[in-house]
């Protein structure tokens, strides 16, 4: 009986913390089929949360202003996603499996360089990358925002974490069949490292598409901006389109959603995994 209401207890406070979390999504979601500056003057009330007064000129407005901006705006995010997420899963694997596996020199002083890059903010990497772009001729290019964080310092060492969790007599066992270093890697090891793809997905796609500091300094033109640097451009000293931006935020959380939905099956078992050998 005891452990039956703590059992409720538990899904009580967890259901009232999915709640606390939903409730502004919801609002935000309500908002982008209402006058923006209804949810702005009002606030976030029980009649605020009713769904009424629905109208289409809000998302109307934020697919036609400005010869469809916005929809350009989407697409640049979306290929920076793409392009930043499937190369930097990729480099940062590669190099994790290989801090994990193989011993040669150097290797710890490698490590302890990747721990410390985890705690550098990128503040302080901002002037000497904006620099390096300026001297590469890429500001305001795709790559000018991509290049610098191609191999991310946090999923190298997830990876090998969580390649060294994984045991090491599979890849004993290869090289015994004749199998090369590179066919072990991708006929034996990537697979076992399903969900470390998925969680790494996840996160960062989720950072490629949230990313405001390095995009902003390095992107000029208003048709190069990704969706946060556009949806900030509405905000103005002299003119502020709620419409647009209200709607135009919950447009951006759609594929945030998508995306944990089709990985979300190994974004807990790929975190809890990765932590399992030190």
């Amino acid at each position: 009986m005891e452990h039956r209401i703590a059992r409720i207890v538990v899904v009580v406070i967890l259901v009232a913390i999915a709640i606390v979390f939903l409730v502004p999504v919801y609002a935000l979601a309500l908002s982008a089929f209402r006058p923006g500056q209804q949810l702005l003057r009002y606030g976030i009330t029980p009649e605020s949360l009713l769904p009424t007064g629905f109208t289409m000129s809000s998302l109307h407005t934020l697919f036609t202003a400005r010869d469809g901006i916005f929809l350009q705006w989407f697409k640049n995010s979306v290929v920076l996603l793409v392009l930043r997420t499937s190369i930097s899963i990729m480099l940062s694997a590669f190099v994790g499996y290989g801090l994990a596996t193989y011993q040669f020199a150097g290797r710890k002083i490698l490590l302890s360089a990747v721990v410390f890059l985890m705690v550098v903010p990128i503040q302080i990497l901002i002037l000497p990358l904006f620099n390096l772009m300026i001297h590469f001729r890429l500001m305001n290019t795709v790559w000018g925002v991509i290049l610098p964080f191609l191999v991310l310092p946090f999923a190298v060492f997830f990876f090998r974490q969580y390649a060294g969790s994984l045991p090491s007599e599979l890849i004993d066992s290869g090289r015994v069949d004749g199998v090369s270093e590179f066919g072990i890697y991708f006929r034996i090891m990537m697979p076992l490292m399903v969900p470390a793809f998925g969680a790494m997905i996840i996160l960062i796609s989720l950072m490629s598409w949230n990313d405001f500091v390095w995009p902003l300094v390095v992107l000029r033109s208003n048709d190069m901006f990704t969706i946060p640097l556009g949806l900030n451009s509405l905000l103005t000293p002299y003119q502020d389109n709620y419409d647009m931006l209200l709607s135009g935020a919950f447009m951006a959380t759609l594929p945030v959603f998508i995306l944990f939905f089709l990985f979300q099956r190994f974004f807990v078992s790929g975190l809890g995994e990765g932590a399992v050998k030190g």
